[in-house]
């Protein structure tokens, strides 16, 4: 079942926030942790479920961090919202509706809902997300630019 949850949201913009200041060197987890303003514990348990998934590839080292593990444009949200709907649904029960009018009426229409939206987000690529990024005038934070400020 399609849930926004926290995690779903912080794994998103955490993915995003790869593919944005992407770079030579990795993004380290404590940028994005800093940048999103939620502990890196938290963010690192996704980032490795990400990993596992593909979406991601971890960089050991005191340079370490993460890049995407495909090209930005090879990347959806909908893969990203799908992987992370696995973290939290784990032990929980599928939710089904209760009564025959629930059943033929109400679940239907719930799941049509849902496969529209996930039709939509699996055409939004990691390419997209930083177009926007950029049109929305957030500058990316690259690690070791040059500043000629006086």
């Amino acid at each position: 079942m399609l849930k926004c949850s926290r995690r779903t949201m912080h794994a998103l913009e955490a993915v995003v926030d790869i593919a944005f200041h992407a770079r030579p060197e990795p993004v380290q987890s404590k940028d994005i942790a800093t940048r999103q303003n939620v502990p890196q514990r938290y963010l690192e348990q996704v980032m490795q479920h990400l990993v596992r998934n593909g979406v991601l590839k971890g960089v050991r080292g005191p340079r370490g961090g993460y890049t995407l593990a495909r090209e930005r444009r090879r990347i959806t949200v909908g893969e990203v919202v799908r992987i992370v709907s696995e973290l939290d649904a784990d032990g929980e029960e599928a939710f089904s509706a209760g009564s025959e009018l629930g059943r033929r009426t109400v679940q239907p229409i719930w799941d049509d809902c849902q496969a529209i939206m996930m039709a939509k987000i699996d055409k939004i690529t990691l390419e997209d997300m930083c177009a926007r990024a950029e049109t929305a005038g957030i500058a990316a934070e690259l690690e070791g630019a040059d500043n000629f400020t006086i």
